[in-house]
């Protein structure tokens, strides 16, 4: 019986490297190019004239993609997508470098998608900015601390039934 060897393409947690990503995209006509390698560097486009950057920080990818007229973070650990101005999204990427992540820029004709198509129409303003998940039991379990140290154990048990 043959054992299967663990890939370095892919996990149990659903990660998938460099490599795997870029062969799917492949398949749809688009190209892969790192963002801050020279040979991309020499082509002097701006990151607006651009349509989708892959982001990659160890093993989690996400998404910055132009819908329509306006670009979004459409990044897994938030609470929903976040608008990004055309003036702060060379901002943003360069952050995302400075924190270590890999960015790859999408070439070639994307896909149709309905969202891409009705922002063609309408623009989106956002009125809260996303959360990470996980950050609002954070600040709820900060304001229970809070309320404790103010009213004391037992006045909370009374809050928090009501």
């Amino acid at each position: 019986m043959e054992t299967l060897q663990p890939s370095g393409n892919m996990d149990d947690s659903g990660f998938f490297s460099i490599q795997v990503i870029s062969n799917a995209l492949k398949v749809w006509g688009l190209e892969l190019i790192l963002f801050n390698s020279p040979e991309y560097q020499r082509l002097g486009i701006e990151p607006i004239n651009e349509r989708s950057f892959i982001c990659n920080y160890k093993e989690h990818w996400f998404t910055v993609r132009k819908l329509g007229k306006q670009w979004f973070n459409l990044n897994s650990l938030l609470t929903g997508p976040e608008l990004i101005s055309d003036t702060y999204l060379a901002l943003f990427l360069a952050q995302l470098q400075q924190e270590g992540y890999s960015i790859f820029v999408v070439k070639g004709d994307l896909p149709d998608c309905e969202a891409d198509q009705l922002l063609q129409m309408i623009r989106v303003q956002q009125m809260h900015r996303p959360k990470l998940i996980g950050e609002e039991l954070a600040q709820l379990k900060e304001q229970r601390y809070k309320l404790i140290l103010q009213y004391g154990i037992y006045d909370t048990v009374c809050i928090f039934k009501n």
